[in-house]
């Protein structure tokens, strides 16, 4: 397995995810997106796993404007737009591959083991 975390440490999601993985010992690289940014290449290979862009967005996220931006951008642009506002992706992202889960999902992670 290769896993990588993206999110951030004020993620509570991100924190549980980390523990998970830790509390089973399995070996996982975590990427603080306050820090680095996630690529347009890993974006859309997690988009293409999860359903799609529209389902990166948390609707819940501090920045209200770039979330409505975003629930208001045609599909066409709305790689561009999620890359200019990481801040609304919800957290965390998680891969193991080709495979990707948004959000805490530890059902899915027990099939990748």
């Amino acid at each position: 397995m290769n896993i990588q975390i993206f999110g951030t440490k004020k993620s509570s999601d991100t924190r549980k995810a980390e523990r998970w993985f830790k509390e089973r010992r399995i070996k996982f690289q975590y990427i603080n997106l306050a820090e680095k940014d996630i690529s347009k290449g890993e974006l859309t290979s997690v988009a293409q796993a999860t359903g799609g862009l529209r389902g990166l967005i948390d609707e819940k996220a501090k920045d209200d404007y770039a979330v409505a931006l975003l629930q208001h951008t045609p599909d066409g642009m709305l790689l561009e737009k999620l890359l200019e506002n990481q801040q609304v992706l919800r957290q965390p992202i998680v891969r193991n591959g080709r495979q990707a889960t948004v959000g805490y999902a530890p059902d899915v992670w027990k099939t990748w083991e």
